[in-house]
């Protein structure tokens, strides 16, 4: 029965979901820094990861149905220096109800613009503009199955850009396959399906919903995770047709180009879905992980012509350290720079 309500939720979200005739991903919700990567970790596996189940706790926001006992108690501080001198964070704790036989947990995510100038229309200097963004999330998961788990997060966002302000009210529903003999886990996620409350200026706008499925496989004779997850499936085209750029549409992964054509621009267009990670996992009790990622949507996008850069490639280590785990994450974007990401956590219960 649990099953069939599960299934039943999933799609209603997915329904849900508002139509999209653009062929761009950015730009066109508000809300937009939900989808931001949560944690140092994700961040050094290419900005998505939903197909991993540990103590890791900042999973929980990414996929809710990751939520599992092993997470009792633990507590995460993740801060991102992100471009300029934007800050953004995560700060989340887990319980275990066994009772219940639930996991729940509470987080909130922050976004700080810094200071921005207020100017008349002459271009005069008159003051500054505060901008800050912030979630508040909480949700759980119990397993429905020795294998299957079904989590449910509700997030409230409030945003302040000057004197406008808005809120809005979204949902994040996932559903995990785990086999721990094969080590192979597969996961869908409905994320960010809701709508604003109130908006900026009286607009009403789509918040940033995206349909995702991953798989992550953990090889048997060699300490490594490879995971594949796939993204904005809710919308196929997701190409950027420039005028400007004709050769647009071809394919390339690092700086190595093929070329352009109708054919191209179909696996483009399909590899753009996707974001490739790996994590080895290394010494006693996997207390040491290096990080890999490669996002070819950010890639794609963030990528100026004729120059060589490393836009949309991603890594970053773990290491645990007695009772905490200290990651570092650092992310691509541009030949301007990329972010960099710290986080730690550990489990509260064991200092009491």
């Amino acid at each position: 029965m649990l099953r069939k309500i599960s299934l039943a939720f999933l799609s209603a979200l997915i329904f849900q979901a508002q139509p999209v005739s653009a062929q761009i991903t950015g730009g066109q919700q508000v809300f937009q820094f939900m989808t931001l990567s949560p944690s140092a970790r994700i961040t050094a596996l290419g900005g998505a990861q939903i197909a991993v189940k540990d103590d890791d706790l900042a999973f929980a926001a990414a996929n809710p149905a990751a939520l599992n006992p092993q997470m009792d108690g633990m507590l995460t501080f993740q801060h991102n220096f992100f471009l300029t001198d934007i800050q953004h964070g995560y700060v989340a704790y887990a319980q275990h109800v066994p009772k219940l036989g639930f996991t729940f947990h509470g987080g909130l995510q922050y976004m700080n613009y810094g200071d921005i100038n207020q100017a008349d229309e002459y271009g005069t200097v008159i003051g500054k503009v505060k901008a800050s963004e912030t979630a508040f999330t909480v949700g759980g998961a119990r397993p429905l199955t020795d294998r299957i788990s079904l989590g449910l997060n509700v997030r409230l966002g409030l945003s302040t850009l000057d004197t406008y302000k808005a809120s809005a009210l979204a949902a994040d529903a996932g559903l995990m396959y785990a086999d721990t003999a094969s080590r192979f886990i597969a996961a869908v996620v409905v994320r960010n399906a809701g709508a604003q409350l109130s908006s900026y200026n009286e607009v009403r706008e789509d918040l940033p919903f995206d349909l995702q499925i991953g798989i992550s496989k953990q090889l048997r004779y060699l300490p490594f995770r490879l995971s594949i997850i796939a993204h904005h499936l809710q919308q196929w085209n997701i190409r950027h047709n420039d005028p400007n750029l004709q050769d647009d549409g071809i394919l390339q992964l690092g700086d190595t180009q093929s070329s352009t054509g109708g054919g191209n621009n179909a696996v483009d267009n399909f590899f753009r879905h996707l974001v490739f990670n790996g994590e080895f996992l290394l010494g006693r009790n996997e207390s040491f992980r290096i990080r890999v990622g490669y996002n070819h949507l950010r890639k794609k996008e963030l990528s100026v012509r004729n120059y060589r850069s490393l836009a949309g490639f991603s890594g970053g280590i773990g290491i645990r350290i007695s009772r905490f785990r200290i990651d570092l994450g650092y992310a691509a974007y541009h030949l301007a720079g990329g972010v960099v990401h710290l986080g730690i956590g550990t489990r509260l219960k064991d200092f009491f």
